[in-house]
């Protein structure tokens, strides 16, 4: 496991170093952060040209729900290798209740059982906080889904909740940390079928498919476009990681903490942010494409 891990961290940084960065593109988005009252990470990369954009993209963020995606990993493992099923039942208890928001999970009743694919659906679908961490125990807890990315050669990307010895870790970044880079390219490898197996990314792209969260970065993009995409946020967080299919393919994610604008509303800053780096991308990749978005403010 260390030697592979180490081959993969070799590969990852030479592949990460080598890439040509789209300086007009860099520039755009460039113009469109400034004045953003918090901290911004960006990673761009146009599957086609192999170009990216790079923006603070090796700094790492708190991924709030977005650590949502290396936990499905670790359970995508465990059916892999037939520990679990996706159709498996499991039953509630009262040691599994963890309720924050509208958390559907935790309203079921002790002795209630769910299928495993349920839970997947809950936690990526309406990032269900329960589901979530009742998936994280399933998959063998956040040590074995670190050992996972670990193997993968990456470095910043996290599960810090309920993990030994990452507690000074959990304080600084909360539940997971990543950076846009890193998330960027595991999102780049599941895409390329790179992910436990083929079978298995393809399976993990098709769930990530299933947003309930449509009113950021997605909503720039055409609803006949196939979308895969994981965001997160806490007041002072936003973030989204994104895969869009379209003529021209191309991966994004955008990060943003300490912001000053920690407001739940439409309009929020890093909202507004966040929909027009979209808006950016879709024009910039699509540029013939007549479609327009949702209103980046209401």
């Amino acid at each position: 496991m260390r030697f592979k891990a180490l081959v993969a961290f070799l590969f990852f940084s030479f592949f990460a170093h080598a890439q040509k960065t789209d300086r007009v593109l860099q520039q755009q988005i460039l113009d469109l952060i400034k004045g953003f009252r918090g901290y911004v990470g960006v990673y761009v990369r146009g599957l086609e040209k192999d170009k990216i954009v790079a923006i603070n993209a090796d700094t790492v963020f708190p991924t709030c729900s977005i650590v949502k995606i290396p936990i499905l990993m670790g359970i995508m493992d465990k059916m892999q290798n037939g520990v679990l099923d996706y159709h498996q039942r499991f039953t509630y208890t009262d040691s599994l209740y963890y309720n924050y928001g509208d958390d559907i999970l935790s309203i079921l009743k002790p002795g209630s059982t769910i299928e495993l694919s349920k839970l997947i659906m809950l936690m990526l679908t309406i990032s269900d906080n329960c589901a979530s961490y009742w998936i994280q125990g399933l998959s063998g807890g956040g040590t074995r889904i670190n050992q996972l990315l670990d193997s993968l050669g990456l470095t910043d990307t996290r599960v810090n909740s309920r993990t030994p010895g990452r507690e000074a870790n959990k304080n600084l970044y909360g539940w997971g940390q990543t950076s846009p880079r890193e998330i960027g390219s595991l999102m780049e490898r599941i895409v390329r079928g790179e992910i436990l197996n083929k079978q298995s990314s393809q399976k993990m792209l098709r769930l990530l498919s299933r947003q309930y969260w449509d009113e950021i970065a997605l909503s720039q993009i055409p609803p006949d476009v196939f979308v895969a995409d994981k965001n997160g946020a806490l007041d002072s967080t936003r973030n989204e990681v994104v895969f869009v299919n379209g003529k021209h393919p191309y991966i994004f994610s955008v990060f943003t903490t300490h912001n000053q604008d920690t407001s739940w509303r439409y309009n929020n800053e890093a909202l507004v942010l966040t929909r027009k780096l979209s808006a950016l991308l879709w024009h910039y990749y699509n540029p013939k494409s007549a479609w327009q978005g949702a209103p980046f403010t209401k």
